[in-house]
């Protein structure tokens, strides 16, 4: 037997070799047909408007159409377990909010993928988030705000989302940090919480800026502060929560771009470049100053940061909030 040994490693060797080889061959004429973008919210969300606009410009650089198909529901769940179950060939992909990447793992009982081991591509967008409240909120500044929330403990609510959501973890971080006890009432989306928000029916919701920047100019509900470390161009006027004396007070969501486990790093390194040249294109700016959005982009290495950050900071707040497992 040991004489054969030599023989068997070279066979293994060269196996791997062309096995390598073969990757690398895949990958220099990537994409060769359609690539399909399996998005973690219905149509119409905020992770799909800005896929849709983002993979119309990878497209005229790529060459190659992209495919969007919509799988809401679960949190970002069912998206995220039909593309980590997905052939790991570059041509299905992910468009997914913070959850699914981050904290899924800690607030829902069982997973059938497990978020690390996605392959990281590139942030497409983030925005800043704001604390929005009814439009006859006793308080009409921040520091009034503060004043009145301490000396209420217990008696007013926030909207969210729903369980689990930034809207959700970003007013639990609140209540930590403030020391407050603000109470939690869950919706079903965006839409229901601020209709409920517009008609007075909830106090206050920690949310999108885009979204809340319609009712805020409407005269509908009133943006008191940003969830920003600095002010934001779009209210100059606004001030950040630090300036009320919650300095580690931050909270934006971004959207991002994942893999499939074991997608080849060649694969994965095309895609980034792309994300970050057409990032750079002056019409998609003005797309995202409209909609309020700060451009991604960064290496694959910065996405998997962002992602191990967040999961740690907001796991905590899970835990500390007892937030119970679905």
């Amino acid at each position: 037997m040991p004489q054969y040994l030599p023989l068997i490693a070279a066979a293994v060797a060269g196996m791997l070799a062309a096995t390598a080889a073969q990757a690398q061959s895949g990958a220099a004429d990537y994409p060769n047909k359609p690539i399909r973008v399996i998005v973690t919210v219905p149509a119409g969300g905020g992770v799909d408007t800005v896929t849709r606009l983002v993979t119309e410009k990878m497209r005229t650089k790529l060459g190659q159409p992209f495919v969007i198909e919509n799988k809401g529901g679960a949190g970002g769940n069912i998206a995220a377990e039909s593309v980590f179950q997905s052939d790991p060939d570059g041509y299905t992909l992910m468009t997914s909010q913070p959850a699914p990447l981050t904290t899924n793992v800690v607030l829902y009982k069982k997973l059938n993928f497990d978020p690390t081991q996605f392959e990281p591509v590139a942030i497409m967008s983030s925005a800043p988030n704001v604390l929005l409240v009814k439009n006859d909120f006793p308080a009409k500044t921040l520091a009034e705000f503060m004043t009145y929330v301490k000396a209420n403990p217990g008696k007013l609510n926030y909207a969210s989302q729903g369980p689990g959501t930034t809207s959700h973890l970003t007013a639990e971080l609140f209540n930590k940090l403030a020391g407050t006890s603000l109470v939690h009432v869950p919706y079903k989306g965006t839409g229901p919480a601020l209709i409920d928000i517009a008609a007075g029916h909830v106090d206050l919701i920690f949310m999108q800026l885009e979204a809340a920047m319609k009712l805020h100019e409407s005269g509908k509900a009133r943006i008191l502060a940003v969830t920003t470390e600095k002010r934001i161009d779009a209210l100059p006027d606004i001030p950040t929560m630090g300036e009320a004396g919650l300095k580690d007070f931050i909270s934006d969501t971004w959207n991002a771009i994942a893999a499939p486990p074991k997608t080849p790093v060649p694969i994965i390194a095309k895609l980034n470049a792309a994300v970050n040249e057409v990032l750079k294109m002056p019409e998609l700016q003005e797309q995202y100053r409209k909609q309020f959005l700060q451009l991604g982009g960064g290496t694959p290495q910065d996405l998997a940061k962002v992602m191990k950050e967040d999961t740690a900071r907001w796991s905590d707040v899970i835990k500390e909030a007892k937030i119970p497992q679905i």
